[in-house]
């Protein structure tokens, strides 16, 4: 008796430190899952906010007279600030906490949206849509999903960046047919209101649900062992921006950041932005227009996965030349296809740049993986920060061309050059050097 006393006080010796959760019951669902849904229905209201400016620019042009130029400049700014916070945004949580940082944001886009009711001059929209919705949606950008994955799971990673991307995807699905509805049946202010609603319901949930580590509540990340919760990395937004310093020295930064501003060009800024007037112009209901970019959102999903399973098996700088190419010709075409009403040319139209829209993703993250190595997720912020960027000066120009030539047409025809020209410097990007290995003496 004394001995298996003895083995099991020696077993116990052995034994790790155990972590708080330790004799307690588990729950039936981990923690990390509720987290998870809670990301993703705070992403789900972010589309909400990314849904609205297009449907906004004829009601505002019509009511207030203002130029699709000066509307263009505020949906520009939002977008730029956008991408310009993004790089930032993994260091912010880091030092206050995601908790704290996204209901912040939220509360900002709830703002700048419900205060854009009462606006009289375009330099509020400016403030209220650019500068504190792009901060807020800045906040919560990829770096929000990619902050939750790595503390929360450390198995069914993949299958919950999987999800946490297609939120935003299914947030356009949901938003854009019920907010062009509203404007089209009560005008945009209720869509306003809707928007800004959207965001403070989330926010308790945040507040309540929302922890930013595993170890605040006593629990292991899925799939894990306990691991004591960090102290805030100091440093973390100052090495964000020597990373850039470093990048911007060599030459594939500024081809993968020229390749990424025209794929933000196209797409956010473009199609996002201008697509639903542009329809509009040629006779088609705002509500059609928005259901066919909605469609944009469930093909965009599709088109990424399987990007990504081409990208492990092919050249990523040929993926990306083919994938520009092909968004340049459809764009040449698209003048021809618009109409009145929905035709089946306009559907391959969509169902095309649907499976095109983020397919750019993969190879773009694989090269930066292969030219920067341990740098590569900061890098890969600031190519992200170029794509808002270009999304911002065509979401401006656009506006602008729409005013000087009464169609959009010119702008249809410049960005389908544009992405041709990505094409090109998606071919000459040059392939890392393999660093030699040191010689012995």
């Amino acid at each position: 008796m004394t001995e298996t006393v003895e083995s099991a006080a020696r077993d116990d010796d052995r034994r790790p430190p155990q972590p708080p959760e330790a004799g307690r019951r588990r729950p039936r669902i981990h923690r990390a899952w509720i987290v998870a849904a809670v990301t993703f229905v705070t992403i789900i209201g972010g589309a909400a906010f990314n849904s609205l400016p297009g449907l906004l620019i004829d009601p505002l042009h019509t009511e207030f007279g203002w130029s699709r130029g000066e509307i263009g400049l505020a949906v520009s700014i939002d977008m730029a600030l956008y991408g310009l916070t993004a790089p930032f945004a993994a260091a912010l949580m880091d030092r206050f906490g995601i908790r704290r940082v996204v209901a912040t944001a939220l509360t900002m886009v709830a703002a700048g949206a419900l205060a854009s009711v009462w606006m009289t001059a375009s330099w509020q929209l400016m403030i209220y849509w650019g500068l504190l919705v792009g901060l807020g949606t800045g906040s919560m950008a990829l770096a929000f999903a990619a902050t939750v994955t790595n503390r929360w799971f450390v198995a069914r990673r993949g299958l919950v960046t999987g999800i946490l991307t297609a939120a935003g995807a299914s947030g356009q699905l949901i938003f854009l047919p019920l907010c062009a509805w509203i404007v089209d049946e009560y005008g945009w202010r209720p869509a306003s209101i809707t928007v800004a609603l959207a965001a403070l319901v989330v926010v308790p949930f945040v507040w309540l649900l929302m922890r930013d580590h595993p170890a605040d509540v006593g629990l292991a990340p899925y799939g894990g062992v306990y691991v004591a919760k960090p102290a805030p990395a100091p440093g973390a937004a100052r090495r964000t921006v020597n990373v850039l310093f470093k990048a911007a020295r060599t030459g594939p930064f500024w081809l993968l950041a020229g390749t990424f501003a025209i794929c933000g060009a196209s797409t956010n800024g473009l199609i996002r932005t201008h697509f639903v007037p542009s329809a509009h112009d040629h006779g088609m209901p705002i509500t059609a227009a928005a259901s066919l970019l909605a469609v944009i959102g469930i093909f965009d999903v599709v088109g990424t996965i399987f990007s990504g399973w081409l990208t492990d098996r092919f050249d990523a700088r040929k993926l990306l030349a083919v994938y520009y190419a092909l968004r340049g010709i459809s764009l040449l075409f698209l003048p021809m296809l618009m109409a009145p009403d929905v035709r089946p040319p306009m559907i391959f139209f969509i169902v095309f740049y649907g499976l095109d829209w983020v397919a750019t993703v993969p190879p773009t993250l694989a090269l930066c993986r292969e030219q920067y190595g341990e740098d590569s997720a900061i890098v890969f912020g600031w190519v992200l920060a170029s794509h808002q960027v270009g999304a911002a000066v065509v979401a401006f120009l656009g506006g602008v061309a729409r005013d000087v030539f009464g169609s959009y047409d010119v702008v249809w025809y410049a960005s389908g050059a544009l992405c041709a020209v990505a094409a090109l410097m998606a071919l000459v990007i040059r392939r890392a050097r393999a660093v030699p290995a040191p010689s012995g003496g």
